[in-house]
This record gives C-alpha cells, sequence and structure tokens, in this order.
C-alpha cells in the first residue's frame, strides 16, 4: 500500500505552540483556512512510498542526517506567496544554512520527491484571499523566533484526520568521517 510522507524541519515544542496560538489568533479573526491545524514545520519534500521503500529510504535519511551539523534557525519576518500563502521566513543567514542542508536531501536521497521545497519557511496559513492576508500581516506585525535545528523529522499523511503524524527523528550528528564518493578511473 502506498502512502504518503513528508521530510521537514520541526522546530522546538515551544515554538511550535506559539505557532499554534497564532494560527489560532487568526482564525479567531478570519474563519478557518488551510494549514490551520497543521504543525509547525519547514518542509523538505514530500514523497508516495510502500512500506518497503520506506525501510530503504529511512536508511537514506539516516546516512544524510548523520554528516549534517545542525543549524541555528532565526526566523524574524513574515512573508506571503502569490498563491495566499502566508508564513514565518528565517533570516538570511539561517536561509544559507537551511536551504544547502534542504538540497542535500533532494539530491541524496534515491527516490522521485514529489513536492520539492527550496525557500525555507514556516506556514501559518495558505489559500488565503488578499484580504485575509491583509489582516494576517496586520495582526503579527513583528516576529522572533530562534532554535537549534538537530535533526529531521520524517511523517506520515494520516487521511483520517487529514494531517501529518511525526514517525521518525533522524539526528544531524556532524559526523566528518568520509563519504563514499563515486569516482571513475581514466
Amino acid at each position: 500500500m502506498l502512502n504518503t510522507y513528508s521530510i521537514v524541519l520541526h522546530p522546538t515544542e515551544e515554538i511550535v505552540s506559539k505557532v499554534k496560538t497564532m494560527k489560532e489568533d487568526l482564525a479567531k479573526a478570519i474563519g478557518w483556512y488551510n494549514s490551520k491545524n497543521s504543525l509547525a514545520h519547514i518542509t523538505i519534500g514530500e514523497f508516495t512510498a510502500t512500506e518497503e521503500q520506506l525501510k530503504i529510504i529511512k536508511n537514506q535519511i539516516t546516512t544524510i542526517s548523520d554528516s549534517i551539523t545542525p543549524v541555528i534557525v532565526t526566523l524574524d519576518h513574515f512573508g506571503s506567496y502569490p498563491n495566499g500563502a502566508f508564513f514565518i521566513a528565517p533570516n538570511a543567514e539561517s536561509k544559507e544554512g537551511l536551504v544547502p542542508l534542504m538540497k542535500r536531501f533532494h539530491q541524496e536521497i534515491r527516490f522521485p520527491i514529489v513536492h520539492k521545497n527550496t525557500d525555507p519557511h514556516l506556514s501559518i496559513a495558505r489559500k488565503l484571499s488578499s484580504k485575509n492576508l491583509e489582516v494576517a500581516f496586520s495582526m503579527f506585525p513583528n516576529i522572533e523566533l530562534k532554535y537549534r535545528c538537530e535533526d529531521v523529522v520524517l511523517r506520515r499523511f494520516d487521511p483520517a484526520v487529514k494531517q501529518f503524524e511525526i514517525i521518525a527523528h533522524f539526528p544531524f550528528n556532524g559526523n566528518t568521517k568520509l563519504q563514499l564518493v563515486q569516482t571513475t578511473l581514466f
């Protein structure tokens, strides 16, 4: 059976709680919206796989994560996309650390990642009208969230509750041992 999975960066429980409160406050102002019940995260990518395929992917994620050094992430401003997404974005220094890390998972996982994200952001809402985007920006003029990103999280989509659930954490160990590199002769 195929399941949908996502690989994400998951902030601290304190940040998850703060973002949850922000989402609830926004819902009080504008009503229900897409992403309202999703826990705070930064998406790296989504894919579908069988249980057998997932075992291989988990091994690949373990290998990649083992060599990554934890990154300090500062989320310090709000942004939006033309599709109505409203989000918290990292500062330039954090983005410089996150983008290569995210791309590394895209490149080194030997399995098709359907939705790849290379613009790190923590979504508050999706598919907002321009009027509701204005409300969101006016409600939340300033933000400063900081955490040490120490792992990547694998989540499985639960169709019954229509949300992803965390199924595994893969720590960033900063292991600098030599990595196997494919080379050619001559």
